[in-house]
């Protein structure tokens, strides 16, 4: 799923292809997690990878807690100002489990569904993984068209050759 928004920056364009193939091998892991009928299990994946997912999305556009704390003062204002408009929760932030909690309200209901139907021999189990993969890749998309937004509309400029160091 590529964003609506245009790519006029090489750099941003080549942080949001990072942030992506990331976030496939990321969502992956939570489909196979999904399949698996262990009570909590899945919530537990689905947390620790979604708490790990979100900053390494961010530092891919300069956007982590660290990265914006290291900008100029002027910067970090007109970072919080787009993040303000773009409504994240997330950008810019230290992510705790209430802040994980939070960001997945938006696709619990389909993650719950998810859930109840991997109990349902092969056919439950792979509606169970494709919800999974489809709610982390939904996370994820957003949280990348976010990034994407607060960027432009801050003026951050990313390095064109330089990407950030990612979490495997």
């Amino acid at each position: 799923m590529n964003s609506s928004l245009p790519f006029d920056d090489p750099a941003l364009a080549a942080a949001a292809v990072r942030a992506r193939r990331l976030l496939n091998r990321r969502a992956m892991v939570g489909a196979a997690a999904s399949v698996v009928p262990v009570p909590g299990l899945d919530w537990l994946v689905d947390a620790a990878l979604l708490s790990r997912l979100i900053p390494a999305i961010s530092a891919e556009f300069g956007l982590s807690a660290e990265q914006v704390e290291c900008l100029p003062q002027r910067k970090r204002d007109q970072v919080a100002q787009a993040v303000e408009v773009v409504g994240s929760m997330v950008i810019g932030k230290f992510i705790t489990k209430d802040l994980v909690i939070r960001a997945s309200a938006a696709v619990g209901r389909r993650m719950a569904i998810g859930r109840a139907a991997r109990f349902v021999p092969l056919a439950g189990q792979a509606l169970s993984a494709a919800i999974g993969y489809m709610a982390i890749r939904y996370l994820g998309e957003q949280h990348i068209r976010d990034c994407m937004q607060v960027c432009r509309q801050a003026g951050l400029r990313l390095p064109s050759s330089e990407p950030a160091p990612l979490l495997h």
